[in-house]
């Protein structure tokens, strides 16, 4: 499996504290550089598939963003890095204006990574000037911007990761990742051998979902609100290698009955005999492509890089099913599930839709989450490459069902007999 990232959850700052927080900025700003300080200008500028972004697109990208809804409205006598800049690191704000393809991103050739790497430092010494010279009233309105644009940078460092482990893994040579990755990684370890999982049965009633603390949250984690649950259980830990393996060779990806009719479609389509990044030897061994290369199998690690057809078909193969989102947030409050954080993403049963009373902030701003409502399935937790501060139990992740590239597993449920 690939390497530990911090996954603690985010020490709450103190909003008035401006040094505190240009201190957090420009941290965040650090790692991200230092996931990709070890990437030659080659490997920073592939695309592998149109939903990857090169690394100097992200680069880029999250320094467009401070500049975009904070220098340029904030910061007096700021002028843009450049011109073309918005145009080709706009992501998708319709009302900020026009922008570059996204499946064409691996086209730019120009900018350089070094231009992206003076656009960086450009908008980071720009931003800390704002924070500092901000009057009182200036710093209320930019504040919440300042938090949300630090959390969108630490969303991209885990998109990162999961683009250039797919870009290198489309490459014959299978390079390996082996960035100087500082405080934000860890050296490469395995979970401690996992045991049978047990069922952790929770009583439902009418419960409260949703974000309700006082720190960071983003906009889809809201309202709080009340939902009814039935009585229902939840394994101890996620599914492993092992336990897909046994799906594997049951013959199930050949087996029509157990896969949503979408899902039918998509291993056919695209040929899918197991999950991403799984290679069969002519011998019949398993092995399965990591940051850190190509490595053997482990059966007791957590299965991941599963697209949610493929969770939904080995929940119905072992007679069981995926959680609602409801029922996981509810359990991972609990404390009793194992390996609820910092291990896989989970995908639940429920389709991404806006809470009762949600409503999106005004302004371009406003695009971030709640257009996406639609055609997205709900992962929980958080995976070994999400950063610190993303590791809450009210986190909404959301992909496409046919979606592979995330750090994707799955946790059964099942209702209680």
């Amino acid at each position: 499996m690939d390497g530990n990232f911090r996954n603690d959850i985010e020490i709450g700052l103190d909003p008035a504290d401006r040094q505190a927080w240009a201190e957090r900025f420009l941290e965040v700003r650090r790692v991200t550089e230092a996931l990709a300080a070890g990437l030659s200008p080659e490997d920073q500028a592939i695309q592998s598939m149109p939903d990857v972004s090169p690394t100097k697109w992200h680069l880029a990208h999250t320094s467009w963003f401070f500049e975009t809804f904070l220098l340029v409205p904030r910061l007096r006598g700021y002028e843009v890095f450049h011109p073309a800049f918005g145009y080709l690191f706009n992501s998708y704000y319709e009302a900020v204006g026009p922008r570059h393809p996204r499946p064409q991103r691996g086209l730019l050739s120009r900018p350089s990574v070094a231009e992206i790497a003076v656009y960086r430092d450009a908008v980071t010494e720009a931003m800390v000037r704002l924070i500092g010279a901000a009057d009182t009233e200036t710093w209320q309105i930019i504040f919440p911007l300042l938090e949300l644009g630090i959390h969108h940078e630490q969303q991209h460092q885990e998109l990162i990761l999961m683009d250039i482990k797919h870009g290198f893994f489309a490459n014959p040579l299978r390079p390996h990742y082996q960035s100087p990755l500082g405080p934000a990684v860890e050296s490469h370890k395995l979970p401690v051998e996992w045991a049978t999982p047990e069922w952790i049965e929770f009583p439902g009633g009418l419960v409260e979902i949703g974000y309700a603390g006082n720190r960071f949250a983003f906009d889809n984690e809201k309202p709080r609100h009340r939902t009814w649950l039935e009585p229902y259980r939840l394994a101890s830990r996620p599914v492993t290698c092992g336990e897909f393996l046994s799906f594997i060779d049951d013959g199930s990806y050949r087996r029509p009955e157990l896969w949503l009719s979408d899902g039918w479609a998509a291993i056919e389509r695209e040929a899918w005999r197991a999950p991403l990044y799984w290679e069969r030897s002519p011998e019949g061994g398993w092995s399965v492509f990591t940051l850190s290369g190509m490595a053997p199998l482990n059966e007791s690690e957590p299965v991941c890089h599963v697209s949610y057809y493929e969770a939904d078909a080995f929940a119905r193969w072992r007679g069981n099913r995926l959680p609602t989102e409801a029922e996981w947030e509810v359990a991972a409050r609990s404390g009793a599930l194992a390996d609820a954080f910092g291990v896989v993403w989970q995908w639940t049963q429920s389709a991404y839709a806006p809470y009762p009373g949600y409503r999106p902030a005004e302004g371009a701003l406003g695009e971030y989450n709640g257009k996406f409502m639609v055609n997205q399935i709900v992962l929980r937790g958080s995976s070994l490459a999400t950063p610190a501060g993303h590791a809450r139990a009210s986190y909404r992740n959301f992909f496409p069902p046919s979606a592979r590239w995330q750090f994707s597993g799955l946790r059964l449920a099942n209702d209680t007999d």
